[in-house]
């Protein structure tokens, strides 16, 4: 029974810590997966030979 007492309480500090996480705000793992900011994604958009980010913004204009 002890073995089983264990496992709960695992599983409860578990639980504990991804409720206080999902009250923080944002999850800090999730930081890579974002595009981050206009300078970066323009530089790195110019680094892989794509044309800059205020040109692929202007291409997609919704005034057509």
């Amino acid at each position: 029974m002890a073995g089983t007492d264990r496992t709960i309480l695992r599983m409860a500090a578990i639980a504990a810590v991804i409720a206080e996480l999902a009250q923080q705000g944002e999850d800090v793992s999730l930081v890579a997966r974002q595009p981050g900011l206009a300078w970066s994604q323009d530089h790195r958009r110019m680094n892989t030979g794509q044309s800059g980010l205020m040109h692929q913004r202007a291409s997609r204009s919704p005034w057509k």
